[in-house]
């Protein structure tokens, strides 16, 4: 079977935003501009295509990364009916809650392009900044589009400059809006100069005119900024413009494509997608701009056999490499796991080899996405995107491959969780069926984590806020039937340690028979990061929290007992010294001991490494860290003094303010435990006109009268 699209007009992009930017309206006229659906779905009315969770359409937010394939023929091309003129669109449109960011995040790593959409009230957002950030560490190139510009106090250039001030000052204008608010009319196109309206019932007739006289003289000199920034993408064409020889539009395009390709610009387009207005523009701005697979650098990773670098192409001619980034319960058919291909082809039926298990598992079934409906596929090639059904074992972040050529591609790092709530079955009856859920919850959602108290034997389950623990709770009940009780959200504090300690311990215990003796001596200090891309030594086991340091010499302990130790060291982590929460940033090194020749044991290392690692912690000036959240409070400004005296009284820094269309924006970094309940505090404070966002910012030293309470709620 061959592909039925060439891959050079293939596009796999995301849509990204933070809440309300109006960014799966955006995607809901993708939808009907590019012919998949025949009417538009809002958000307001709970009908929309890719919010299809009955959660997402009763709160009108975006909770799941839904994927969508259709096509699209540009606007200027008379026949839309000829397929040799449409290009394939594979789309992502992701949540903007702070609390599901790790759709965003693992979207970014399998898209190759994305439409960072902006309320055109209030500019950039704090999930705006967070977004943009993930894209930065994915490097995906982007296009900007100004969204909302119909609505009172919308200002084009002020969110412009926002996003030139707080995002990149490599954003240019490629449009400027025709009216602001209720007299929002269209566009200008500074490559082309002209104006675009749109017309018919929902703006599927594109118009193009000249432009209104009154915005002629601002055309012409953003044009000259934007001419400017272009031909730097070339000596020749900067030499020749400088000598006053200015590219055709034509050569402008394929310049501008090269300088977003290598993230150098990011265009801003403006409109409005709820009065459809100028999102066509923008889907032309993805064909001429974002890349296609093939304009992408191969995908490097190593053989897990080896250890060599390899790479693989963009080709349907490579060995078989793809990235599993998702995983969803779908009541119908079971578990899918979204994939995307990055070299050469899989066909249902066949086997493919998973490089971070080893082992082999058989696709099912290939479905491409439509949401939440599916199409069957025989077979998906280089650069696309789909879901399998069948695999039981592969979970997010898991490489498929070829098993004659094996690669492993690097896995996506998510955030820790930093809230949790004990959670317990209504009735004996869902006992089993909870256990289940949660499990098939925590491996579709890499944020969502589930353990049990040791000491009382309860189930908690920690996540990225409140909302987040709410919606998993709220999907336990709707889709597995369960219903559970949950208690009071819980903070994840952690511990680690200020000073350095030495400790050893002889674990000697004699039965009747053979007895047990294990002997460590290990120094302790807390760990200091290292510079990216720093070689780690041989003897040095290095992770996020943690490092362990062998530094035994003469065999004095023999090297089969070195991983039962490091093994004790770990155990012993995960119950701190002043409230049993886990230990983090702690470096040991393994420097003396001694064994016995019969008497010596894994599991007496392993008990003597734990007990000598609690000994050393406790010397160690051990402290106590809380999150601390970013938060930021959009209120009318009557309502600012109160806000920051509130914010002030729970142990919060206020870090600026700055307008925000009619209203003003508090930004501060607040412990989360005392942010439980904010958002009716406010509300009850600014009648109801205030709105506040938060996201986990970094860990910090507790102060020692909240470290008191925090030990003696523990006893």
């Amino acid at each position: 079977m061959k592909r039925d699209y060439p891959l050079e007009k293939v596009r796999n992009f995301g849509i990204i935003a933070h809440i309300d930017a109006g960014k799966t309206t955006t995607s809901e006229r993708v939808l009907f501009y590019t012919g998949s659906q025949h009417k538009i779905g809002e958000v307001h009315e709970g009908q929309t295509t890719t919010d299809w969770m009955e959660q997402e359409r009763e709160r009108g937010i975006t909770i799941t990364a839904a994927a969508i394939t259709c096509f699209w023929s540009k606007t200027e091309e008379k026949d839309k009916k000829d397929a040799s003129k449409k290009f394939r669109f594979n789309i992502i449109d992701t949540p903007g809650h702070i609390d599901f960011t790790a759709e965003v995040k693992r979207s970014m790593r399998v898209l190759d392009g994305a439409i960072v959409v902006f309320d055109g009230v209030s500019g950039v957002e704090p999930q705006s900044e967070t977004n943009w950030r993930y894209a930065d560490e994915a490097n995906v190139p982007r296009l900007c589009f100004i969204n909302k510009l119909d609505r009172t106090g919308a200002s084009f250039e002020d969110s412009y400059k926002s996003i030139l001030d707080r995002l990149s000052p490599k954003a240019i204008r490629a449009q400027i809006p025709i009216g602001l608010e209720a007299a929002h009319e269209g566009v200008v196109d500074l490559l082309t100069m002209k104006s675009y309206t749109f017309t018919g019932n929902m703006g599927e007739e594109v118009v193009e005119g000249e432009i209104p006289a009154d915005l002629l003289e601002d055309a012409k000199k953003f044009r000259a900024e934007l001419v400017e920034r272009i031909v730097e993408q070339d000596d020749a064409a900067m030499n020749a413009y400088l000598e006053g020889s200015e590219p055709s539009v034509d050569e402008l395009k394929k310049l501008l494509r090269k300088g977003v390709i290598a993230n150098e610009i990011f265009p801003v387009y403006a409109g409005s997608a709820l009065k459809n207005k100028g999102v066509q523009l923008v889907l032309d701005g993805v064909v001429d701009y974002l890349p296609s697979p093939l304009d992408l650098p191969a995908v490097t990773g190593t053989n897990p056999k080896t250890g060599e670098a390899v790479e693989r192409h963009a080709a349907d001619d490579e060995p078989f490499c793809a990235l599993a980034f998702k995983l969803q319960t779908d009541p119908f058919v079971g578990a899918l796991t979204f994939f995307r291909v990055y070299s050469g082809s899989v066909s249902a039926g066949s086997y493919i080899y998973n490089a971070n298990t080893g082992n082999k598992e058989r696709v099912g079934r290939i479905v491409r996405l439509q949401a939440d409906k599916r199409e069957e596929v025989e077979q998906v090639f280089a650069g696309e995107i789909a879901a399998a059904v069948g695999l039981k074992d592969t979970k997010t972040s898991h490489t498929l491959c070829d098993e004659a050529n094996p690669i492993l591609l690097e896995e996506i790092k998510f955030p820790e969780p930093v809230v949790s709530v004990r959670i317990e079955p209504a009735t004996k009856a869902d006992q089993e069926k909870m256990g289940i859920a949660l499990r098939k919850l925590a491996d579709e959602d890499p944020t969502f984590k589930v353990s049990s108290d040791e000491e009382t034997g309860e189930t908690i389950m920690a996540g990225m806020g409140e909302l987040h623990l709410d919606i998993l709770v709220d999907r336990m009940k709707r889709e597995f039937n369960v219903v559970a009780n949950t208690g009071k959200p819980q903070v994840a504090y952690r511990e680690t340690i200020m000073g350095n300690s030495e400790a050893e311990h002889k674990y000697i215990k004699q039965t009747g028979g053979r007895g047990q003796y294990g002997h460590v001596k290990i120094r302790m200090k807390k760990l200091e990061p290292v510079e990216e891309g720093a070689k780690i030594a041989k003897n040095v086991t290095r992770e996020d929290h943690f490092e362990f340091i062998n530094n035994i010499k003469g065999g004095v302990i023999p090297q089969e007992y070195i991983p039962a130790v490091e093994k004790g060291v770990r155990e012993a982590m995960t119950r701190g010294i002043l409230a049993g929460y886990p230990l983090v940033d702690i470096s040991v090194d393994l420097f003396d001991g001694s064994f016995h020749e019969v008497d010596s044991s894994e599991i007496a290392f392993k008990i003597a490494a734990s007990i000598a690692f609690q000994e050393a912690a406790q010397k160690a000036k051990p402290v106590i860290l809380e999150p601390i959240m970013k938060v930021e409070v959009v209120v009318p400004e009557q309502f600012m003094g109160d806000i920051t005296g509130n914010l002030s009284g729970k142990r919060g820094q206020i870090e600026g303010m700055e307008d925000r269309g009619m209203n003003k924006a508090v930004h501060a970094k607040v412990p989360l435990s005392e942010m439980f309940g904010y958002t009716t505090t406010l509300r009850s404070m600014t009648e109801g006109r205030g709105n506040m966002t938060m996201e986990f910012d970094h860990y910090e030293v507790v102060p020692k009268n909240v470290a008191d309470e925090i030990i003696a709620s523990r006893k």
